[in-house]
């Protein structure tokens, strides 16, 4: 299974251990499942992991950044012909559709299921949930 997370659940699981997003976080240490990403989300995770208001240490922000890069998938994202209510979400529909993955966010209105056009959407508690009852 090959999954790409929008910037909220990656602030998210840094900032609440144990929580959803941390989770599933831990799920993907376990290599319960795949990340997919370009360049254009890891750059944005970047930038917000380091914006202070969030209170995310530097030192733990690079730590979360470096294992993301070693273990995040490449994709050549190819821009599809929808748009979104933000254009800022763009490469996270486009990497899950160039990468066959299912996008967690939880931001489900950026996302409507018409704009999406086959690319499965879910929240993190939704995504736990299917990852959960999957398992053998």
């Amino acid at each position: 299974m090959k999954i790409v997370l929008d910037t909220n659940v990656i602030v998210s699981a840094a900032m609440t251990a144990g929580g959803t997003c941390a989770q599933i976080i831990d799920l993907l240490a376990d290599g319960a499942f795949d990340l997919c990403a370009d360049d254009r989300i890891l750059d944005e995770y970047e930038s917000v992991l380091y914006r202070r208001e969030l209170g995310i240490r530097p030192e733990d922000a690079a730590i979360v950044l470096e294992w993301i890069r070693s273990i995040a998938e490449p994709v050549a994202a190819v821009p599809p012909a929808t748009s979104l209510p933000d254009p800022a979400d763009l490469p996270f529909l486009e990497a899950a559709a160039a990468g066959g993955a299912m996008l967690v966010t939880g931001n489900l209105r950026h996302f409507p299921k018409k704009a999406c056009k086959g690319t499965t959407v879910l929240s993190p508690r939704d995504f736990l949930d299917l990852v959960r009852h999957a398992a053998p």
